[in-house]
């Protein structure tokens, strides 16, 4: 398995030119992934962690360019780091809007973790899901069908932190808290 350093992924962000506030919502994302992934870790949970860093930081690679084309930055996202030799990244980075399939009673898989941590971050903060979930139906769902789409999607969300915090021993609204302990990247 390839992964991207540190610094291979910081070349691919100025190689996207990805805007400053993009940048700064992928670390904060990072941040949040790797406080659940060492945290569930140290539980014995089979995580990749640098799995789960270089997918986090690079999960909007494509975002920036995607308000000029129009394009599903997930899919062209995964499609720039599997032309690059990353395969295993590239598939987290293109489910990191959507899971492909997800398992409730299952084991932990990356992509969970960092699609749960996107869903965490507005912009460069922190939020509940409930905000999250506003800020996304008022900002992307304009149509019925979106508005259903986004609430089925929400469903599964809440399911899905439900299973990461199960296992650990804060809940979610301690995170804001808990990433100020340390440096989680």
């Amino acid at each position: 398995m390839q992964i991207p350093t540190r610094e291979e992924c910081g070349r691919f962000i100025r190689e996207m030119e990805m805007l400053e506030n993009i940048i700064s919502h992928s670390r904060l994302v990072c941040r949040v992934a790797m406080l659940l992934t060492d945290h569930l870790i140290a539980l014995h949970v089979a995580l990749n962690r640098d799995l789960v860093r270089a997918s986090a930081l690079l999960h909007d690679i494509t975002k920036t360019r995607s308000f000029d084309t129009r394009e599903d930055h997930a899919r062209t996202g995964e499609e720039f780091l599997l032309q690059r030799g990353y395969p295993e990244v590239g598939e987290i980075v293109g489910q990191h809007v959507c899971l492909e399939r997800f398992n409730p009673a299952g084991p932990f898989t990356e992509a969970e973790i960092v699609n749960y941590a996107d869903k965490r971050v507005l912009h460069d903060r922190v939020a509940s899901l409930d905000d999250r979930m506003a800020y996304i139906r008022d900002r992307y769902c304009k149509q019925v069908a979106h508005r259903e789409r986004l609430r089925d999607l929400w469903e599964e969300t809440r399911e899905l932190e439900r299973k990461i915090f199960r296992q650990l021993p804060f809940g979610p609204e301690e995170l804001r808290r808990r990433l100020g302990k340390g440096r989680w990247t």
